[in-house]
């Protein structure tokens, strides 16, 4: 469950630029002989229906059924207490509230056209329940996979999308800062967490390499744990339902200037990725359909998504500067072919 604010600015996010989005996906489904198309969220699967709607959960799970006709209708397994709260946040024709969103889902949409053919973005990741509750409420409705039309609507990000992600990488720049005014790990992670808050961040995750001399992973710290005298943190921040991951390298002072050339002249390079394979390890991560930091590609991925111009991302890599471990990371926008991907 969520912990933070979860609000909505109209000044942020418009009406003007959820109706484009929603204009653009439906000129797909019409290309793609879709009649409705529906997309599962969660409080771990939100980017699809937030970028469409607004709308984060802080709990449970919801259904958006798209239609040509009229603003999306959101089917959710939360009670009804939460209607005008979700009618606040959200740019939504109706809330409908059930336990089987599947099956409410299919009887809207059967309700108009029976045999309707509908798109469902993610359909092999949904749960078996809930796809055997869409095929009970809408016996004739023709289901298909509509992953690949949505990810590529989503390749590219629009000027509000990256203004937000803006925001989310100064909030989680002021909130590493933080860390230099306490005396330990426990320390460190209350005032980084409270600054972000403070600054409206929706949701922040801090993971530690307490020693870099022992060990570079990056962990979700439990409790206290010795820090040497070289050490990582990184900031994973939501901020109006956009995240990026920001990685910091505290006590190597003298080696920051080199480490943070080499890493920002291998990110330039993107979607190119011979700059960041020269480093021990490395990792790129966005948002393709519904999970908001999905890996993309990285040393130790098999399968490669491709970045497209346009896109954002967040870049985590392990720089080796004079025998000395120094970890780095930052969200960025892939340029155009022949422009340097831009470090936000």
């Amino acid at each position: 469950m969520r912990r933070g604010l979860i609000s909505r600015s109209s000044a942020e996010l418009p009406d003007a630029v959820l109706d484009a989005r929603l204009a653009r996906l439906r000129a797909a489904m019409a290309d793609a002989h879709l009649d409705a198309l529906v997309l599962y969220t969660n409080n771990t699967r939100t980017a699809a229906v937030s970028w469409l709607t607004g709308f984060v959960p802080y709990w449970s799970e919801a259904l958006l059924v798209v239609t040509h006709g009229r603003l999306p209708v959101l089917v959710a397994a939360l009670t009804y207490r939460v209607k005008s709260w979700i009618e606040r946040v959200s740019r939504l024709a109706d809330v409908i509230h059930t336990p089987r969103i599947g099956l409410e889902a299919a009887r809207l949409i059967a309700g108009t056209k029976g045999d309707a053919a509908v798109g469902v973005v993610d359909l092999d990741g949904l749960s078996a329940g809930i796809v055997d509750d869409l095929r009970e409420g809408g016996p004739r409705l023709a289901l298909r996979d509509a992953s690949a039309l949505f990810a590529l609507l989503r390749a590219k990000a629009d000027p509000a999308e990256i203004a937000l992600a803006t925001k989310a990488a100064a909030i989680a720049h002021e909130a590493l800062v933080q860390a230099t005014e306490a005396s330990n790990l426990g320390e460190m992670v209350a005032a980084i967490e409270r600054h972000a808050r403070q600054q409206g961040a929706e949701e922040i995750y801090i993971a530690a390499a307490p020693d870099l001399a022992r060990d570079h992973r990056l962990q979700r710290i439990e409790g206290e744990a010795a820090l040497g005298s070289c050490f990582a943190l990184r900031a994973t921040v939501a901020y109006k339902g956009t995240w990026i991951r920001l990685v910091r390298t505290f006590g190597h002072d003298s080696l920051r200037d080199q480490a943070t050339a080499c890493f920002a002249q291998a990110m330039a390079q993107l979607p190119d990725e011979r700059g960041l394979a020269a480093f021990p390890s490395w990792l790129v991560e966005g948002c393709r359909i519904a999970q908001p930091l999905e890996p993309l590609m990285g040393s130790r991925l098999t399968e490669r998504t491709p970045l497209t111009a346009g896109a954002l991302v967040s870049v985590q890599a392990s720089l080796r500067i004079n025998e000395q471990t120094v970890l780095l990371g930052a969200p960025a926008l892939i340029g155009s072919p022949g422009e340097a991907a831009c470090l936000l």
